[in-house]
């Protein structure tokens, strides 16, 4: 059988050989129905590009960098995996690996950033846990390493231009439609049980609870906006002192799984039943929330490696790095509703 070459799917494709070529390394460029015709060619010939002589011909190494976080309480981490997974998935269908690594802090990953450039040669690093004062992207855009970020530029001024691409998910209206449920399901004592304040992702939620409430007209009494450090056991705890209150909320509202698995640990030690007694809705919808049957807000992870990789095929396909980078995507999440409420 003869050997599938780029100039054979361009012929079955009836295309040139650079559309091809655009098709592979650089498909922002080319309208959708020609992309999609091209890539059927692909699989139908079951094309296969010559990586080595492409590594040569560009100059890429077509290797990304991404940073795995440690395990803590089997529920964050994997909340992180289904990103990583999709962001895998995704950058192998174009043609390019990921080279996972795990840092301490950001110095520590601005140091491992400095070593796998000089060791692997690495095109590109896609970022996450982004922060005020984030140190990774200054030291990625002093040195013109094209990166994006799964996080927005906390603490950036909003009226400056945008200094990297980034995709992130919108917190604030996964939580106001949580809150939103509840308040259409019945409930009018509604708490939010968060993280300590300081941290700009934590705000964000936060703020989708706070906002509804406040045009609902409903109150919000003393001890029901806690914030605690993430954990399964902290958020039992912020639970218990919440049921304990004089008129305890009948909903709770929390920003990560593992605050609301601690919750609903709580509530179903008393005898009362997530969902009936006591609603809970958490944030992530980890794989723990529907095996328990916990309603979650689910970020689109999948769409989100998505938009990630094209911005990063954007940057990459560019002689030089562009005057301004790719425009922000900030995507909707979902409320998945299950028992708890």
């Amino acid at each position: 059988m003869a050997r599938v070459t780029l100039d054979s799917v361009a012929r079955h494709a009836s295309v040139s050989p650079q559309t091809v070529s655009n098709v592979i390394n650089a498909p922002h460029r080319v309208r959708p129905e020609t992309l999609a015709r091209v890539q059927a060619a692909i699989k139908e010939l079951n094309y296969r590009p010559n990586q080595a002589s492409r590594t040569l011909r560009t100059r890429r190494s077509r290797l990304i960098g991404a940073r795995i976080e440690p395990p803590r309480d089997g529920v964050n981490g994997a909340v992180l995996a289904q990103f990583l997974q999709s962001l895998t998935a995704r950058t192998q269908e174009a043609g390019y690996r990921i080279v996972v690594f795990t840092a301490t802090d950001d110095d520590h990953e601005c140091s491992l950033y400095e070593q796998l450039l000089g060791d692997h040669d690495l095109d590109a690093f896609v970022l996450h846990a982004t922060h005020v004062g984030d140190r990774r992207t200054e030291w990625l855009t002093e040195r013109r390493v094209p990166f994006v970020t799964f996080g927005r530029p906390w603490g950036a001024d909003p009226e400056a231009p945008e200094r990297h691409g980034w995709v992130d998910v919108d917190g604030a209206q996964g939580t106001l439609a949580a809150t939103r449920h509840l308040i259409e399901s019945g409930h009018q004592r509604i708490a939010f049980l968060g993280w300590p304040e300081g941290g700009e992702v934590g705000a964000d939620r936060r703020s989708g609870w706070s906002a509804l409430l406040a045009v609902s007209g409903i109150d919000t009494p003393a001890g029901y906006d806690v914030g605690v450090p993430d954990g399964l056991d902290t958020g039992r705890e912020a639970a218990a002192t919440m049921l304990d209150l004089p008129s305890p909320p009948t909903a709770i509202v929390c920003a990560s799984d593992s605050l609301a698995l601690g919750a609903w640990t709580e509530i179903t030690a008393r005898g009362l039943r997530p969902g009936i007694d006591v609603a809970v809705v958490g944030f992530d919808d980890s794989p723990t929330a529907v095996v328990v049957g916990l309603s979650s807000v689910a970020q689109p992870y999948d769409e989100a490696a998505a938009a990630c990789l094209r911005m990063l095929q954007e940057l990459l396909a560019a002689p030089e790095p562009p005057p301004n980078p790719p425009a922000p995507v900030l995507l909707p999440p979902r409320l998945v509703v299950r028992t708890s409420g």
